[in-house]
């Protein structure tokens, strides 16, 4: 447990906005019937449900901005100490999720099916690297090296393989370390890792623009001439993000080049958007519910994890608990596309009500 540290308000706002819809993608009664809006592009392209994860990383970078201060006075080893351990913590919870719930079928689930990379593994990897980049090296260096992962990145890709699902260098490197049984598999059975480990060197750019966007605001003040200036940056990232999408298409399951730029745009531009609306204006009430989120991010994004998995486990009537629920109550009750929707809002809901609790008792589980 953790007491509360006093940030922009907008930061709290913004991840808890991102929590709140990362729950609702995540939790469809039905995936064949959810709205087009809240699945990810099959391939190449872009919907609002790839902006989610990126803009993760994108908070995370943000809240570094206000955390990374109070190493500036320590010794090396101490700041390489609590950077490691939280690096392990996190990848292990997200080990951990992906073999809960431990037993099956009266025995141990084997470990040796287990998917290793994912959410929680690619934001303990982005942190782990984004943090050491940070610490031992200047401004500009850290610039140049985020320019030039981006371009190596798409050279890697194209050297050693296409950019198709099947042949793509993401994959035969996932392959070659850590074997397909240990991959994710919803790509039509295909053994395809979305979070694998060579995509994590672009997704650590998004957390470098977090980062920077932080110390940004956090330099120049909340004020018209900072938002003024954010918004061109986007304008700019977004704009450069297009012209790259040419030739390294928009592609959130290989986490393009052109994806990170886009990305990163788009969140600098909401985020000053919410400077204006919550930290410069008087944003009003509706504010605390986005706040409950953003206050145990890491901890209600488990819960939701755990929750789903649960009621897919429990069997119930012939069917899962998960199915039941959204098939018997809401999708009955509201119709293929919107019962889907309402499902998946009880799940964000369910969620958020274990948030109001926590918060309203001081309770904030940091890692």
């Amino acid at each position: 447990m953790n007491t509360l540290k006093n940030r922009y308000l907008s930061l709290d706002v913004f991840r808890g906005m991102d929590v709140a819809l990362m729950i609702i993608v995540n939790s469809p009664g039905n995936g064949d019937t959810s709205f087009g809006i809240l699945k990810h592009a099959v391939w190449n392209g872009f919907t609002l449900t790839d902006l989610v994860f990126p803009t993760f990383l994108f908070v995370v970078g943000n809240a570094m901005s206000f955390s990374m201060k109070k190493y500036d006075n320590v010794s090396s080893g101490t700041f390489l100490k609590k950077v490691f351990k939280r690096f392990a913590i996190i990848f292990l919870l997200g080990f951990l999720m992906y073999w809960f719930p431990f037993f099956d079928n009266g025995g141990l689930k084997p470990i040796g099916e287990t998917r290793i990379f994912g959410v929680l593994q690619r934001i303990a990897l982005c942190y782990l690297f984004a943090s050491l980049l940070l610490r031992y090296f200047k401004t500009k260096s850290v610039l140049i090296f985020s320019a030039l992962a981006l371009v190596a990145y798409h050279i890697i890709l194209i050297v050693f393989g296409d950019l198709s699902l099947t042949g793509n260098a993401v994959l035969k490197l996932d392959k070659f370390l850590i074997g397909a049984d240990h991959m994710y598999h919803g790509n039509g059975g295909v053994a395809f890792d979305p979070e694998g480990l060579l995509s994590t060197l672009p997704a650590i750019v998004n957390v470098i623009a977090g980062y920077f966007t932080g110390k940004f605001i956090q330099k120049n003040g909340q004020n018209f001439v900072t938002i003024a200036k954010l918004i061109m940056a986007a304008g700019l990232l977004i704009i450069v993000g297009f012209a790259w999408d040419l030739s390294f298409p928009f592609n959130k399951k290989l986490w393009s080049s052109s994806f990170v730029l886009l990305t990163s745009g788009i969140d600098i531009f909401i985020i000053a958007i919410l400077i204006y609306l919550l930290d410069m204006s008087k944003p009003g009430k509706w504010t605390y519910f986005f706040e409950v989120f953003g206050r145990n991010t890491l901890f209600i994004y488990l819960l939701s994890e755990l929750f789903i998995i649960s009621l897919a486990e429990i069997t119930m009537k012939g069917t899962t608990a998960y199915n039941w629920i959204a098939d018997t109550i809401f999708i009955a009750t509201a119709g293929d596309y919107f019962g889907s929707l309402l499902f998946a809002l009880w799940i964000m809901f369910t969620c958020w009500l274990i948030g109001y609790i926590m918060d309203k008792r001081g309770i904030y589980i940091k890692v």
